[in-house]
């Protein structure tokens, strides 16, 4: 019994085959996804889609890649879907430096007013930190009393264990699977088994021999037996504690 922490089936890269993938994803043993939003003219949509189908949980946030997208306005949208709808958490949100010519001060203004809401709606985050990590950490540390995930975790071992001491959960997915990704497979070998949730930000991040492929929930098995490997660790045991993770962090 596995949760995908950290899926984008809405996307519209499953328009085609939604149905198909999600039948896949349940015979994988996938019985639970979380949908994080991206923007604010997708959380309708989300939403039907989550009330239609058994298994899918939304989260709604603005996320940093989509700063275009975004306007003022859109942080009171936000905290009335957050106040209406109480979804499993708020996001995706938080920073990314990876990109060329970032809006960085626009990005840590969405970053700052989402952790706020977080706070105010006692909401989990679902957090995304590309080539951010340590500045999302502090505004985490002097935000305090909030919880979450730092989803396709890329930073180092000790920002690592940061992360966990303040009781946030790391999210791996796909690139673990990547045998170049040595960092990363040292972390997930040697960390505490209760901070660690599995994800595959389908369509996204493909699993190793997969490149180019569209990524789906259904390769979260595949994923799971990587991290089992190199923990050395039984399948069902990691699947059954870090799906046990995702149920206490999100609730459901």
């Amino acid at each position: 019994m596995l949760v995908d922490s950290h899926c984008h089936i809405d996307a519209g890269e499953f328009d085609a085959d939604r149905a198909e993938v999600m039948a896949r994803a349940r015979a994988a043993g996938v019985t639970a996804q979380v949908i994080p939003a991206i923007t604010a003219d997708g959380f309708p949509a989300l939403r039907a889609l989550c009330a239609a189908t058994e298994g899918l949980y939304p989260g709604y946030g603005l996320h940093p890649l989509f700063m275009d997208a975004h306007r003022p306005g859109h942080l009171d949208e936000l905290a009335g879907w957050l106040e209406r709808e109480r979804p499993v958490a708020l996001g995706e949100c938080g920073l990314d430096f990876y990109i060329e010519n970032p809006d960085a001060d626009g990005q840590r203004h969405y970053f700052s007013a989402q952790l706020d809401l977080a706070r105010q709606f006692d909401l989990p985050l679902i957090l995304h930190a590309r080539r951010a990590v340590e500045e999302v950490t502090i505004a985490l540390r002097r935000s305090g009393g909030l919880r979450g995930v730092v989803h396709s975790f890329s930073g180092s071992e000790e920002q690592a264990r940061q992360l966990w001491d303040m009781g946030f959960l790391i999210g791996i997915g796909g690139p673990v699977t990547w045998p170049r990704a040595r960092r990363l497979r040292r972390i997930v070998a040697g960390m505490p088994l209760e901070f660690l949730l599995m994800e595959t930000d389908a369509p996204d991040q493909p699993l190793v021999g997969r490149r180019g492929e569209r990524n789906e929930p259904a390769l979260l098995s595949e994923i799971c037996e990587v991290v089992a490997e190199l923990r050395g660790e039984d399948f069902d045991h990691v699947a059954a504690v870090t799906s046990a993770n995702a149920r206490r962090l999100f609730d459901f």
